[in-house]
């Protein structure tokens, strides 16, 4: 039993620490996978930054490209002012509105109190309210043709426009996007001084709400990960800070906390083990109390009977003979039980004999019906062996067998050996065990009898396999035919 509990812990640890380094490796992957994500997101982040950066540079680069253009168109018309009166007003006029035509830039050209002379559907019109508006974010050109002061207005292409419009609002979903991102990733956008907050996703205003607290929180996400730096559609240079997600930083507890509960089982499996092993060991206590009356019990009533028989009697050598076998049954018994809880002496002797003697006590002590046969070899096998214990063994298994055949049928024992083992096989006619009966037949203070105290067997093994370094076990048994317990010796 002992040692089963020790296999059973043993296997227990090491499952556990098994399982411990698979929920390490799981952890671990989960761990890295998460990380990934993050490194995932904080790059497409990055190149994001990158993309607006590079629109708005593409964006300044047309503007000045346009520019220019409208700058060379404003130099053309200035030459007609310099051709004087030799250039060919309808050829200037056509050329003028040859330019406004090619060119993909929306443009008017105004004269005095700015009524506009191109292009030629406006022409007439004042330059006023939400179209001069319209006209008038970019810086106009003034020049003077033929005396007149003139006023060229433009305005970026109607594809610059649109394609502005469209990245406008992929820079405005710019800050949205990396503060609503869908890794929960704790975020914070800092200016470039890093002491105000552009953007927050995924974290509480408290965290970050006095200066002090937004220093310390930016120090906490730096230890996780470095800044990323990026500049903003307005052109301002700004900071991304990131921390790990909450399920990664929960991951990195995973196996302490596993190793936590691990340890508390290991303390309630001690402890359960300790408590049954206390339980164990009082029983052991209680069946050895009550063993030890009932051995005691019958010689002790039987020189009883013989003081009263002999009361007013003579003596004679008969009775002298019958009280001299209770005594020597006390004695057998005495060294029974001190032989117990220490470690005993073993010498050669016969298995045989041993055997006889304790089936010579049995028989006058059974009934009739009760048969005893026995099939030993020629010559007796001698083994090292302490015959007190091991004719203790043998009556404890023969009254077994006596209650299971309820008090009729035939008792065997049959010895063998070979060149290493002697072989006591001892069988009965009884009831026989079911295979949940065979397994726990030998367990202390388990018994299928009503007031039986479970530690005839557990005391026979203990004999056996502890003190004689053999074995005993239930060889055969089938329910309604009978068993066969088989002890193995070493000679």
């Amino acid at each position: 039993m002992k040692k089963t509990k020790w296999i059973i812990l043993s296997v227990t640890v090491l499952l556990a620490l098994f399982a411990l380094v698979e929920i390490n490796n799981l952890s671990m992957q989960i761990r890295k996978a998460e990380l990934e994500k993050v490194k995932l997101w904080a790059n497409a982040i990055s190149q994001k930054a990158q993309l607006v950066n590079y629109s708005e540079e593409f964006f300044s680069s047309v503007a000045l490209d346009e520019h220019r253009k409208m700058e060379l168109y404003t130099n053309i018309l200035r030459s007609f002012d310099r051709m004087g009166e030799n250039a060919d007003a309808d050829f200037s006029l056509d050329y003028v509105r040859y330019i406004v035509d090619s060119c993909e830039t929306a443009i008017i050209i105004t004269g005095a109190d700015s009524i506009i002379t191109v292009p030629s559907e406006l022409a007439g019109q004042k330059l006023e309210g939400e179209r001069l508006e319209e006209f008038s974010h970019n810086e106009p050109f003034h020049y003077n043709i033929w005396g007149m002061k003139m006023t060229l207005y433009y305005k970026e292409s109607k594809m610059y426009t649109e394609l502005r419009h469209v990245l406008d609002g992929f820079n405005r979903s710019f800050l949205d996007e990396i503060t609503n991102n869908g890794v929960l990733v704790p975020v914070l956008v800092v200016d470039s001084l890093q002491g105000e907050v552009l953007a927050s996703g995924n974290m509480q205003q408290r965290e970050f709400g006095t200066p002090e607290a937004l220093a310390s929180r930016l120090c906490e996400m730096e230890e996780d990960n470095d800044p990323i730096e990026f500049r903003l559609p307005d052109g301002q240079r700004a900071y991304l800070f990131y921390e790990n997600t909450p399920m990664l930083k929960a991951m990195r507890w995973v196996p302490l906390l596993y190793l936590f509960v691990l340890a508390v089982l290991l303390l309630v499996s001690y402890h359960l083990f300790r408590t049954a092993r206390s339980m164990e060991q009082n029983r052991i206590w209680v069946g050895m109390a009550k063993e030890t009356a009932h051995q005691l019990g019958t010689p002790i009533s039987s020189l009883m009977a013989w003081t009263q028989y002999l009361d007013g009697k003579q003596f004679t050598a008969e009775y002298s003979e019958e009280i001299n076998k209770d005594l020597k049954r006390l004695e057998t018994v005495a060294h029974r039980f001190s032989k117990i809880g220490s470690v005993p002496e073993l010498e050669y002797e016969g298995v045989c004999a041993a055997i006889n003697n304790a089936l010579a006590y049995l028989k006058t002590r059974s009934s009739r019906k009760v048969k005893f046969v026995t099939s030993f070899p020629e010559e007796d096998i001698r083994v090292p062996l302490n015959s007190y214990l091991f004719e203790w063994v043998i009556e404890n298994v023969c009254k077994n067998a006596i209650d299971a055949m309820e008090g009729a049928g035939t008792f065997t024992v049959v010895v063998s050996s070979d060149s290493r083992h002697v072989y006591v096989d001892l069988g009965d006619t009884g009831r026989g065990m079911s295979p949940s009966v065979q397994k726990r037949v030998f367990d202390s203070g388990f018994s299928t009898k009503p007031r039986g105290w479970g530690l005839g067997l557990s005391l026979a093994k203990r004999i056996i396999n502890e003190y004689h370094k053999g074995r005993i076990y239930v060889k055969y048994s089938v329910e309604g035919q009978g068993t066969v317990f088989r002890i193995v010796l070493n000679r």
